[in-house]
């Protein structure tokens, strides 16, 4: 029985597709997936933003996409190791805080749109996360002071303060 459990989980582990970026909720995304229409294959593009990742990394796992035609909205559900799947692009990245955004299906206007993130498609997010943090300078405000006659340094009130 032991063979049989490695021998499925060899499987699905060529079943996986490998070329996948670093998906997560917020992110807007165009994902490429291949259509057939009698004997003719197509490549249809569907870009949105992405509502949830459900199912775990394995061969089950799906994304549900959310875009907005002609004031209404449409969502997919895409399996993200289907071999109709050709490619999945991360146009932009939103800043979330939380794991599904089932809330934006009822939101309009500005409550419907999420904060930007720059990203770099080179660089690793680990790697951009070090060089962000390397980067920051931590200094503090400094206050205005004004000299006594006695030399003495004491911070500058504003007269709104003083009142």
């Amino acid at each position: 029985m032991n063979n049989m459990n490695k021998k499925i989980t060899q499987f699905n582990k060529e079943q996986l597709n490998q070329s996948l970026p670093n998906i997560r909720s917020g992110d807007t995304v165009r994902i490429h997936q291949k259509i057939k229409e009698k004997k003719k294959e197509r490549v249809q593009v569907f870009e949105g933003l992405v509502l949830a990742k459900k199912h775990g990394t394995g061969k089950s796992s799906t994304l549900t996409i959310r875009k907005v035609v002609a004031g209404v909205g449409v969502e997919r559900v895409f399996p993200l190791h289907s071999p109709n799947i050709e490619k999945i692009e991360v146009v932009k990245r939103g800043k979330v805080r939380r794991a599904k955004l089932y809330y934006l299906r009822g939101a309009k206007g500005k409550r419907a749109r999420l904060k930007k993130i720059d990203f770099k498609q080179v660089m690793p997010e680990e790697k951009a996360e070090e060089s962000i943090q390397a980067g920051k300078k931590t200094e503090e405000p400094k206050e205005k002071t004004t000299e006594k006659e006695s030399g003495e340094k004491e911070p500058e009130t504003s007269e709104k303060e003083s009142n």
